[in-house]
């Protein structure tokens, strides 16, 4: 194990966030904020960078790491970012307990969007941004980021493979840096295309940049206790649910477009199956709930707009779709696990993993009437590596295993099953609301100490696939040689 350089790692990503805490500091002063706010943003910086020096300011001078440094590396950096990332709520008062605090900022960087606070417009100007900043630097992913920033950091492909969603890690160009540096020019262009198209919508800037956030980094924050609902626009709607499944869809499929290869992005079978899930569900759902609304056309609008936010695992609301009847709750439970497209910013199984597991089962039933013909399952005009089919089953069974385990857990402070199968999913796929009592319309704020601290895991063991958190508590990770 190579420790310094994995402290140095985390020493140097610590520094990034001690200047991106820079963004909120100046939104205090712009609002002209009372001091408490600044000097908590403030001290939080100075104590970032005391903890980055005593981690270590030089590096090894061995950078090259195995997968599981880069495991270590990932885990411990979300962790850190997300305790540090926590203080400005706490040391500002504005959300005194320091579970509470974690709970919102790990929902941030994970982009879940889920949330303990019963009135979000309680908070400042600053908190606000800070909360929905997180978002959009947890989006692609905060060690993607890292090495757009600083192409020299070391390490670079064992990272990015144990960071970006998905069963395949494929980078779009030969330099790990120079690829990182693509994904997040596209995604803060996207962004700043957002922000724009929702200020031509009556929006105001403020709002504009807290939503685009939430949108881009599909987690589902919003300023407002009625989330999108409060502006009661179709445009903004309309808006947010386009954009939010533009943004669940592979992103090096963007980088094909932009080079003239837009075949290759129409020929992409896991986008195909993308749209065909979110436009059946929609279809479904809005023909499922057109009684409770004024017209098909305005059951469409609230089903295109929820199908949009679950499966890409935004969040945000217009409706109380608790209200709507069991179909519906099922397809959303459905979109809940499905998730969005591999090397999106949004969460869940992935697009790409169900469509493997769907056409392996009906291979499998034709090897089973036909044992003798040689049957191998093909994607792409590819034949599929039998690693990578195992690898996705094998994820998939922890991923049960993960749910159940910690479904059972939370059961102990909460008897309504459907609320607590709803909280495990909406935090382990990265989705932010869930059914029943943590519904659009409510908030994790009734939850113990203990059961946010699970959830809390649960949102972090989702965003990272599982693996790197797990790697943490196995002691074989620990010692210098395996």
């Amino acid at each position: 194990m190579n420790y310094r350089f994995i402290r140095f790692i985390l020493a140097r990503l610590l520094q990034i966030e001690a200047g991106l805490l820079l963004f909120p500091l100046l939104v205090a002063f712009l609002y002209q904020e009372p001091s408490a706010n600044i000097y908590a943003i403030l001290f939080t910086i100075a104590c970032i960078l005391v903890f980055s020096l005593l981690l270590g300011f030089r590096s090894s001078a061995k950078t090259d790491i195995y997968d599981r440094e880069g495991l270590v590396i990932v885990a411990l950096s979300w962790l850190l970012l997300s305790v540090f990332g926590a203080l400005p709520f706490v040391l500002s008062g504005q959300i005194p307990s320091f579970v509470d605090a974690m709970f919102e900022t790990v929902s941030g960087f994970t982009t879940t969007g889920s949330t303990i606070l019963k009135d979000v417009e309680a908070l400042s100007h600053s908190m606000l941004f800070w909360r929905s900043f997180t978002h959009l630097i947890g989006g692609m992913g905060i060690l993607v980021f890292a090495l757009a920033i600083l192409p020299k950091m070391g390490g670079s492909v064992r990272i990015m493979r144990a960071e970006v969603p998905g069963p395949e890690f494929g980078k779009i160009v030969a330099r790990t840096s120079l690829s990182a540096r693509i994904l997040y020019i596209m995604y803060l262009s996207m962004t700043a295309v957002l922000i724009l198209l929702l200020v031509l919508g009556g929006m105001n800037l403020f709002d504009a940049v807290i939503h685009a956030f939430g949108a881009a980094g599909t987690g589902g924050f919003s300023n407002y206790n009625a989330s999108v609902g409060h502006f009661n626009s179709a445009y903004i709607e309309v808006v947010l649910a386009i954009a939010m499944m533009i943004f669940g869809i592979n992103f090096s499929l963007y980088y094909y477009l932009l080079m003239g290869h837009w075949k290759e992005m129409l020929k992409n079978e896991e986008l195909r199956w993308y749209l065909a899930i979110m436009a059946l569900a929609t279809i479904a759902m809005a023909i499922n709930t057109q009684s409770r609304y004024a017209s098909l056309l305005e059951a469409f609008r609230h089903s295109f707009f929820t199908a949009s936010s679950i499966m890409t695992t935004t969040g945000y609301a217009t409706v109380d779709f608790a209200l709507w009847p069991l179909f519906s709750h099922l397809v959303l439970l459905a979109l809940m696990v499905i998730g969005a497209s591999s090397g999106s910013t949004g969460g869940g199984l992935k697009v790409t993993r169900l469509r493997t597991i769907v056409q392996s089962s009906i291979l499998e039933v034709f090897r089973v009437r036909e044992p003798k013909r040689v049957l191998r399952l093909r994607q792409g005009g590819r034949a599929v590596d039998p690693v990578l089919m195992r690898s996705v089953f094998n994820y998939l069974g922890i991923y049960i295993m993960l749910v159940a385990g910690m479904t059972l857990l939370l059961s102990l402070e909460q008897n309504d099953f459907p609320s607590a199968l709803g909280a495990v999913l909406a935090t382990f796929n990265n989705i932010g609301p869930g059914i029943g009592v943590f519904g659009p319309a409510e908030n994790f704020s009734s939850l113990s100490d203990a059961g946010k601290i699970l959830l809390t895991f649960s949102m972090l063991a989702g965003r990272l696939e599982i693996f790197p958190m797990l790697i943490l508590f196995m002691p074989k990770t620990w010692r210098k040689t395996l």
